[in-house]
């Protein structure tokens, strides 16, 4: 008990000393407006704002808006900051991911679920590789994600893919191609955030309905910070290395997952017994996390 104690009050500064270092980095963030190009919703639902500091995306009952990195890209780190529809959110759908294009896609994604009011956002991830994904893993988080804005991190390397909230890690893909599992490395991808409605499934299994007299609802992007190989290379442009950090999980990495997994994961696929009665899925064996 004395460790959880002490890895709870660890967490809980690290957790505030990120936050406050990204609140002051919002300060002077970097333009959106010049790395992304809106998809849908133009002009009514999806407007940058602040002088292109902030790009805001709104959903109606006619539709919902979206934007487009100007770039494509083969590995890299992509953060963003964002903060999510407030009050009663259900049946909506926000997200930030990254995919190829074509059947045999590639696509990684975050995808944050809608709440009736005073209940907590589900917030949702996957991995596509060559069309195949169903590999949910989701969380609660341990923040309200309405009243700041937060950082969500995509780190895509040659060996992983991981997933950080805020800089703490919370899921890791490993490349285990040797087994015979498809690994997105060959595909250049895109970024995307998109707010939709999904009532359908989103909210409870889709027992919870969008409340349409509470639109419209208006998600905010911010600090959008690829680093990363663009395809294809721009003129001028050094030799791509995909060499980002964190390039694996070192124990200090180790340790925060292992928290937020214990006390934020509400799915795994790779324990479904209902999915999967026989077998595990096979990029899951072996591994811990």
């Amino acid at each position: 008990m004395h460790i959880e104690n002490k890895m709870r009050r660890s967490i809980w500064i690290f957790s505030i000393l990120v936050f406050v270092t990204l609140d002051l980095v919002g300060v002077s963030g970097s333009n959106i407006s010049q790395e992304v190009s809106i998809t849908y919703g133009t002009d009514k639902r999806a407007k940058f704002l602040d002088g292109g500091l902030t790009l805001s995306l709104s959903l109606d009952n006619f539709s919902g808006s979206g934007f487009q990195s100007n770039n494509e890209y083969l590995f890299g780190r992509f953060d963003i900051r964002m903060k999510l529809v407030p009050g009663n959110s259900a049946g909506t759908v926000a997200t930030f991911y990254l995919s190829s294009q074509g059947p045999a896609h590639d696509e990684v994604d975050f995808e944050f679920l809608g709440n009736a009011s005073g209940q907590p956002y589900t917030l949702s991830t996957n991995v596509y590789s060559q069309g195949k994904g169903n590999r949910e893993q989701q969380f609660r988080l341990w923040f309200d994600p309405t009243i700041a804005y937060h950082t969500y991190t995509i780190v895509w390397n040659p060996q992983n893919i991981i997933f950080l909230v805020d800089n703490i890690p919370i899921r890791i893909f490993v490349n285990k191609e040797a087994r015979g599992v498809p690994f997105p490395n060959n595909q250049p991808m895109k970024i995307y955030g998109t707010l939709w409605d999904a009532e359908d499934w989103a909210t409870q299994g889709g027992r919870v309905k969008t409340d349409w007299s509470n639109q419209p609802f208006t998600i905010y992007y911010q600090n959008f910070d690829p680093v990363g190989c663009v395809v294809p290379a721009q003129p001028g442009s050094p030799p791509c290395n995909p060499t980002w950090q964190p390039h694996d999980l070192d124990p200090k990495g180790r340790n925060l997952i292992r928290w937020a997994q214990q006390k934020s994961m509400i799915y795994n696929y790779c324990v479904d017994r209902v999915r999967f009665p026989r077998h595990r899925p096979r990029e899951c064996r072996g591994t811990r996390f």
